[in-house]
C-alpha cells in the first residue's frame, strides 16, 4: 500500500513539475561482471580492454601496472572458459634488456579464424611509442616472442582490425608525435608486408583512435575521438584506401576513446560517453546509416570523477553484443547485450533522451 502512494505522488510531481527519468534502456542488458578481482592480480591500474570470441568463449586483454606511463606496465589478458572468467596473465612487457623496461600500452586482439593476432604499442609517451605484436597458433595457451612492427607502422591503435574480402587486414591507426592524424594501415597472411596511407586529417582538427564500420556494397565508415567535442565521421569506398574528409555527427566527446560494430543485422552499435566533459558516464547508441544514432543503454552513470572509459566492442557468433570497459582504473567490466531487446529512443536535441 505504501509503495502504490509514494508511485502515485511520485508521478504526480513528474507530471507537475515535467521532471523526466532519464532514460536507462537496460532491458537489453543481459549480464554485467568483473573480468578479475583486485585482490586477485599484482597490479593496481589498468585500461585500454580489447576483446575478441575465442572458439566458443570470449578472450580479452588490457595493459595493468602501477599507473599509465609507470614503465612496469603490462599486457595481461584472460578468457572466459566454462562460465567464468580464468586469473588474467601477463602476455607481453615493455623490457628491452637488462636495467631497461618501458610501459606498455593499447593492446589490440585479432581472431584470424587461423590465429590470435595481439597488436600492443611499447615506448615511454603516445608520441614516441612504437608497435609490436606476437601471436598464437593454440587459441591463446601459449604465445610467440614479440616481434617490433615495421618502422612507421603502429598496427591497430586501440580498435580492432576489419578483415576484407579481398583477404587484407585493415588497421585503423593513429599518431600523437606531430599533432593527432588518423591513418590507416594494410597487412594479409604472417603481417611481414604492411602499407600505410598518408595522414587523413589536417593538424588543426586533432583525431585518434578510428573504429569502422562496414556498409553495404562494401563502403566503409570510421569513427574517431577528437579534440572538437564531437565524434567525427568519414568514409571510404576503395577498401580504406582513400577517405572522405571529417565531419561531426551529432554525439558528442569528451576526448575519450570510442568503439564501434557493424551488427549481423546491418545496424552499427557504438559504445562511448555521451559528455562533453568527464568520463563518468558511458552509453551505448544504436543507427541504421551511422549518421542518425538513437539512445540504446547506459553502462554506468556516476558523479563526475568516476571514470568509465575506452570500450571495446564486438558481436559473438550467437548473436549477443559484448563489451569491455574500464571501471575507475581499477578494473575491466564485461557488459552483454541482446541487441534484439534495445528500445531505440530519439535523442532530445543531441542530449541524452
Amino acid at each position: 500500500m505504501k509503495r502504490t502512494i509514494f508511485a502515485a505522488l511520485l508521478f504526480a510531481v513528474i507530471f507537475i513539475t515535467g521532471i523526466r527519468a532519464q532514460f536507462i534502456g537496460n532491458e537489453c542488458i543481459v549480464k554485467s561482471e568483473f573480468i578479475y578481482h583486485p585482490a586477485d592480480v599484482p597490479f593496481p591500474s589498468c585500461h585500454a580492454s580489447t576483446l575478441i570470441q575465442n572458439g566458443k568463449g570470449l578472450m580479452a586483454a588490457w595493459f595493468g601496472g602501477t599507473e599509465e606511463r609507470d614503465p612496469d606496465v603490462g599486457i595481461w589478458a584472460s578468457s572466459f572458459e566454462k562460465g567464468r572468467w580464468t586469473r588474467p596473465v601477463e602476455l607481453a612487457n615493455g623490457i628491452q634488456h637488462k636495467g631497461k623496461r618501458y610501459p606498455c600500452w593499447n593492446p589490440v586482439l585479432v581472431n584470424t579464424g587461423k590465429r590470435i593476432l595481439l597488436f600492443f604499442k611499447v615506448g615511454p609517451s603516445p608520441s614516441t611509442w612504437w608497435g609490436e605484436m606476437m601471436y598464437s597458433d593454440n587459441r591463446g595457451r601459449s604465445w610467440s616472442v614479440p616481434r617490433r612492427l615495421p618502422e612507421d607502422i603502429l598496427g591497430p591503435v586501440k580498435n580492432k582490425p576489419v578483415l576484407l574480402d579481398n583477404g587484407e587486414l585493415l588497421c585503423p591507426s593513429s599518431t600523437e608525435d606531430e599533432g593527432w592524424r588518423l591513418h590507416m594501415e594494410f597487412t594479409s597472411g604472417d603481417c611481414l608486408i604492411w602499407e600505410r596511407t598518408s595522414a587523413l586529417n589536417e593538424r588543426t582538427t586533432g583525431a585518434i583512435q578510428p573504429a569502422i564500420l562496414v556498409h553495404p556494397g562494401g563502403k566503409l565508415q570510421l569513427l574517431c575521438r577528437s579534440t572538437v567535442s564531437k565524434i567525427l565521421s568519414a568514409w571510404s569506398e576503395d577498401k580504406g584506401r582513400s577517405w572522405s574528409s571529417l565531419e561531426a555527427l551529432d554525439l558528442p566527446n569528451n576526448n575519450s576513446g570510442i568503439d564501434a560494430v557493424t551488427l549481423s543485422d546491418g545496424r552499427h552499435i557504438l559504445v562511448y560517453n555521451h559528455l562533453e566533459k568527464g568520463r563518468h558516464a558511458l552509453h551505448v547508441a544504436v543507427s541504421d546509416d551511422g549518421i542518425r544514432w538513437k539512445a540504446a543503454a547506459v553502462l554506468e552513470n556516476e558523479k563526475p570523477g568516476s571514470e568509465f572509459s575506452y570500450p571495446a566492442v564486438i558481436q559473438t557468433s550467437d548473436g549477443l553484443v559484448h563489451i569491455t570497459y574500464t571501471w575507475n582504473r581499477r578494473q575491466i567490466k564485461h557488459v552483454t547485450i541482446d541487441p534484439a531487446a534495445i528500445r531505440e529512443t530519439p535523442f532530445r536535441n543531441n542530449e541524452w533522451p
